[in-house]
C-alpha cells in the first residue's frame, strides 16, 4: 500500500517549522561566540587586556566565512535547489561546532569559526526563499514573521547555555552542533519549491554571479537590498556585543554581561519582528514598514548611547529597545527575495543577509577609527547614524514588492 502524500497545507507548515527551527540554530551559533568570547579566550591563555582585540579578530573570521558562504550557498540554491542548501549548510556548520567543542588553541578556534560561518550562511536565505515561493503573494510576510518569531529566540538560548555554570564553553559549542544534526532529521520530509522546479526543467540560466552582475540595474537592486539591513549589525555586533565595554564607558557600578545584553536585545528583536511584519501586512507596504523601523532604530541607538542608565536594569531595558528597532530583519530578507526572479532568488536571498552580517567587518573598522578620534560613545553614535541614514535612503529607492507575484525570471 502506497503512503499518502502530505497535503499542501501540511507540507507548508512543515516547511515553515523546519525553516524557523533552522534559523533558531543559526542564531544560536552566530551569537554563542559573543556570549563565551571572553571566558573562552581567557581559558585559551589570551591575556585579559587582549580579549577584545582577539575576540574581534575571531568574530571577523566568522563574518568572513558568512560573507563568502552567502554567495556560494546562494548559487548552489539556484543551480541545485533550495533543499540542497538546507541539507548541506546544516551538515557543515554542525560539524564545525562539534570540532569547536574540542578546540584548544586560538588558531583552531579561528578555523572553526570560519567554517561554521561559511556553513551558517545558507540557512536563512534558503528557508525564506522556499517559504516565499510556496506561499501566496498576500501572505508571504506572515511566513517570514513565523520564521523570525521562532528563530530569533535562539540567541536567548545561546545566552542561557553560554552563561550556565553547568556548561563550559566547549560543551556549549557541542550542544549547538548536536542541535543541528537533530534538525537534519526533520528535513527529510521537505519538498522542493514548485516555482524552482519549473525553472529547472526549462533550462534557463540560473544561479551565477555573472547573471547577478550582468546589468547595472540588477547590481543597483542588489546593493539597495544590502544597504537596507546595515543598522542591524551595528546594533548587535557593536552596541550589544561589546556590552561590558559600553557599560564601563557609562560608569555603571556593575559591568553588564554580554550574554544578558544579548538575551534582552533578542527578546526585543522577536517583538520587533512580529510588529514589523505585522505592520507590513496591515498597511500592505514593505517600504513604509521598513522606514518606520529604521527611524525607531535610530531613536533606540541614541537612547542607548546618550540616555545614561543608573543601573543594570536600565541598561538592559535599552538593549531591549535597541532590539525592537532592528526587528525589521525578517522583512528585509523577504523584501530581498521579492526583488529578484526565480532563477536568481536563492542567490540574492542567501547573499543579502550574509553580506549584511559580513558588513560587521567594515562597520567594526569604521567604529575603531571613530572610537579612536571621538571615544566609544560618540564614535558609535556617528557610525550608527550613518548606517541608519544609508538604510533609509536604500529603502526609499527600492521597489515596493508587497503582493508581487514571484513567478518571473531575470533575463
Amino acid at each position: 500500500m502506497t503512503a499518502q502524500a502530505p497535503s499542501p497545507s501540511k507540507k507548508l507548515w512543515l516547511l515553515i517549522t523546519v525553516s524557523a527551527l533552522g534559523y533558531f540554530v543559526d542564531v544560536f551559533d552566530l551569537l554563542l561566540f559573543m556570549v563565551v568570547r571572553k571566558k573562552s579566550l581567557l581559558d585559551l591563555g589570551v591575556a585579559d587586556a587582549d580579549t577584545l582585540a582577539v575576540g574581534l579578530r575571531l568574530f571577523n573570521w566568522q563574518m568572513f566565512g558568512i560573507l563568502l558562504g552567502g554567495f556560494v550557498w546562494g548559487i548552489v540554491g539556484d543551480k541545485r535547489g533550495r533543499l540542497s542548501v538546507l541539507f548541506g549548510s546544516i551538515i557543515l556548520y554542525s560539524a564545525a561546532n562539534l570540532a569547536n567543542g574540542f578546540a584548544h588553541s586560538v588558531t583552531t578556534y579561528e578555523v572553526c569559526r570560519f567554517i561554521a560561518g561559511f556553513g551558517l550562511a545558507g540557512e536563512l536565505g534558503a528557508g525564506v526563499t522556499l517559504v516565499s515561493e510556496c506561499m501566496s503573494s498576500e501572505r508571504r510576510g506572515l511566513g517570514s514573521m513565523m520564521i523570525a518569531t521562532v528563530g530569533v529566540p535562539g540567541a536567548i538560548f545561546a545566552a542561557w547555555v553560554g552563561q550556565n555554570p553547568r556548561f563550559d564553553w566547549h560543551t556549549a559549542y557541542i550542544i549547538g552542533g548536536c542541535m543541528g544534526l537533530l534538525l537534519l532529521l526533520l528535513r527529510v520530509g521537505l519538498y522542493e519549491s514548485g516555482l524552482y522546479d519549473s525553472v529547472r526543467r526549462s533550462g534557463v540560466a540560473r544561479g551565477s554571479l555573472s547573471l547577478l552582475f550582468r546589468t547595472p540595474a540588477r547590481i543597483y537592486r542588489f546593493l539597495l537590498s544590502i544597504f537596507t539591513g546595515l543598522p542591524a549589525y551595528l546594533v548587535i555586533g557593536i552596541l550589544i556585543g561589546l556590552a561590558p565595554e559600553f557599560g564601563a564607558a557609562m560608569h555603571l557600578n556593575q559591568v553588564p554581561e554580554a550574554g544578558t545584553a544579548i538575551t534582552w536585545a533578542y527578546a526585543g528583536l522577536t517583538l520587533g519582528g512580529l510588529l514589523c511584519c505585522g505592520l507590513s501586512q496591515l498597511i500592505r507596504r514593505r517600504r513604509a514598514a521598513l522606514v518606520i523601523f529604521h527611524l525607531l532604530s535610530l531613536a533606540s541607538i541614541l537612547v542607548y548611547l546618550y540616555w545614561k542608565p543608573t543601573d543594570l536594569t536600565g541598561y538592559y531595558s535599552r538593549c531591549f529597545l535597541a532590539g525592537v528597532g532592528v526587528g525589521y530583519w525578517a522583512l528585509m530578507v523577504t523584501n530581498a527575495a521579492e526583488q529578484f526572479g526565480t532563477n536568481l532568488r536563492a542567490t540574492v536571498t542567501t547573499a543579502v543577509p550574509n553580506v549584511v552580517r559580513g558588513a560587521q567587518i567594515p562597520i567594526s573598522w569604521a567604529f575603531g577609527m571613530a572610537r579612536a578620534q571621538l571615544g566609544i560613545i560618540d564614535g558609535a553614535a556617528v557610525v550608527g547614524i550613518g548606517c541608519v541614514l544609508i538604510a533609509i535612503i536604500a529603502v526609499s529607492l527600492s521597489r515596493e514588492t508587497f503582493g508581487r507575484s514571484l513567478d518571473f525570471l531575470e533575463e
